[in-house]
């Protein structure tokens, strides 16, 4: 880093003082000074700064643990005529690529949506715009007409501010009418069965879903929309075919024809073999004739 860097790290880009010869020229007595400090080593000497006519600081690259791209700063101080210089003050900077904290923010400015948890006590600011006095007319007719009928009221009640930045939060979140899921939809909360319409000013734009499986407790607007619709037709074609019931484990008769083969050696088909074999047996089991018994003949 040379002078210019140096200088524009710290915001001294506008630097008019011409350094003097004998503050230039202690770089050995700030270094001297850093290391007799011993809280760490003095790197490369990175330059001069003149402060004004009578002081610089020196710039040194910082070897200390933890502070990596920090820098020693040494001013050194003289008077006029004098060709002493000495130490005024020592410092341990950021450079311009040093590792540093961010910049605090209040606790009141850090909070976030989700980060009150359980337990958690979160007071709202003195004199919060959100908020107005109970008994002083917010515009909202719901609550003003009860509260002049009663009497009573809480003793804070939503502004017309804090109503209008709620209405842009909910127009503008997750459940709003410009996300993808509203997009697709082709039927908008306010025709839903769902859809719990909020009461007072907000009842025309808002309103909390109640079907669990889609937003389900969640403020949505009247425009937003999903595929959970309460009029969503079922679709077309679902389920098994229209075909007649097939039952496996019936039993099928089948008649079959009777199939005429030749005989493998007689040349006879089937049906003659079968007759010839017919005729053959039942030859066979027909009774043979009892020859007549020879008698003897007599002789006259």
């Amino acid at each position: 880093m040379n002078y210019l860097d140096t200088a524009a790290a710290h915001g001294l880009d506008d630097v008019d003082f011409e350094v003097p010869a004998v503050l230039a020229n202690a770089v050995d007595l700030a270094r001297s000074a850093i290391e007799h400090l011993g809280d760490g080593k003095a790197g490369a000497h990175l330059g001069v700064v003149g402060e004004d006519e009578a002081a610089a600081s020196h710039y040194f690259e910082a070897n200390v643990p933890g502070y990596r791209g920090w820098q020693w700063v040494v001013v050194v101080a003289t008077y006029p005529g004098s060709d002493k210089a000495t130490i005024s003050e020592i410092a341990l900077l950021p450079g311009p690529d040093a590792v540093v904290a961010p910049e605090w923010i209040p606790w009141d400015e850090r909070l976030r949506p989700g980060d009150l948890g359980p337990g958690d006590l979160l007071p709202p600011e003195a004199d919060d715009p959100r908020l107005v006095p109970g008994y002083v007319a917010n515009g909202d007719p719901a609550v003003d007409e009860v509260a002049l009928e009663i009497g009573l009221g809480r003793i804070h009640v939503l502004s017309p501010l804090g109503r209008d930045e709620a209405a842009e939060r909910w127009h503008d979140g997750e459940h709003g009418p410009a996300t993808e899921m509203a997009r697709s939809a082709t039927a908008t909360c306010d025709t839903c069965g769902f859809y719990l319409p909020l009461a007072g000013a907000l009842r025309n734009e808002f309103g909390a879903c109640s079907n669990e499986l889609a937003a389900d407790g969640q403020v949505v607007h009247a425009h937003y929309g999903c595929g959970a619709h309460s009029d969503t037709p079922a679709p077309k074609g679902a389920g098994s075919p229209a075909f007649e019931p097939y039952d496996d484990g019936a039993v099928e008769t089948v008649s079959r024809p009777r199939v005429v083969e030749p005989a493998a050696e007689s040349g006879l088909t089937v049906a003659e073999g079968q007759a010839e074999t017919e005729t053959e047996t039942a030859s066979d089991a027909a009774p043979e004739p009892v020859a007549e018994a020879e008698h003897p003949s007599s002789t006259p």
